[in-house]
Formats: C-alpha cells, sequence, structure tokens
C-alpha cells in the first residue's frame, strides 16, 4: 500500500435521467440527486486509492459526509475531485469536492478501508448462510 497523503483525482461525469432525485426517489425534481452524487464521489475516492492496493485488496466504504449545496440539471458535466489527506494503517481519509459547469455544488468528506478482498467476500457470504 504505497499510499501518500495528498494524492488527488479529478473525475467528469454527466448528469443523465438516470442520476436525478426523480429517478431515485429521493426527491421530485429533475435535478442531481444527492445519493447519485455520493456515488460519483465514492467511485472518484476509490480509483483514486485501487491503483496502489496489493494483490487481494480493495478498498470499501466505510464513512460519508457530504453537503448537496446545488442543484445540477441534466445534461450538464461535472467534476469530482478526490484528496487523500490521511492515512491511518488501512483506514484511508478523502477530502471531497464537486463542481458543475457553474459552481461548486458538493463538499464531503469519505472514508475508505483497505481489506482482503477474499475474506471480505467470506464474512458476507457466511451472512447469507
Amino acid at each position: 500500500m504505497p499510499f501518500e497523503s495528498g494524492q488527488t483525482l479529478e473525475r467528469t461525469y454527466v448528469v443523465t435521467e438516470e442520476h436525478l432525485a426523480v429517478r431515485y426517489g429521493s426527491g421530485l425534481a429533475a435535478v442531481l440527486s444527492t445519493p447519485a452524487l455520493v456515488g460519483f464521489c465514492e467511485e472518484t475516492a476509490r480509483l483514486l486509492v485501487d491503483r496502489d492496493l496489493g494483490p487481494g485488496e480493495q478498498s470499501v466504504g466505510a464513512s460519508f459526509a457530504v453537503r448537496h449545496l446545488a442543484p445540477t440539471p441534466p445534461g450538464m458535466s461535472i467534476v469530482v475531485r478526490a484528496e487523500l489527506v490521511e492515512i491511518e494503517g488501512r483506514r484511508l481519509r478523502f477530502t471531497l469536492e464537486a463542481r458543475d459547469e457553474v459552481e461548486t455544488i458538493a463538499t464531503g468528506e469519505h472514508v475508505r478501508v483497505v481489506v482482503d478482498g477474499a475474506r471480505f467476500a467470506a464474512d458476507a457470504a457466511a451472512k447469507s448462510g
């Protein structure tokens, strides 16, 4: 795990009909839903660290806090920026910012934990019997 504090990644996403609050059931507006925004942010953080994971390792989301500040209509692009700001053993903390073509639409913080993929899958399978 050669992670370094200060690493960043930016990813661009386009808001489509499937990302809208009205589709998610999280609201009645035809704007980017908070659940879709969280998914974009989490994916960006995951992709930032995936390239540095060891064989058999994966990262999983452990916590998420977001402030969704402004609406974004369908068809507009957003850029999500994740920065790895803290490494405590297997725990990785990120700051996040999302901007649409006009303004900052979200800020947040996300924690991921590096796990052994096979063990994690076995633990999940054990719950289903």
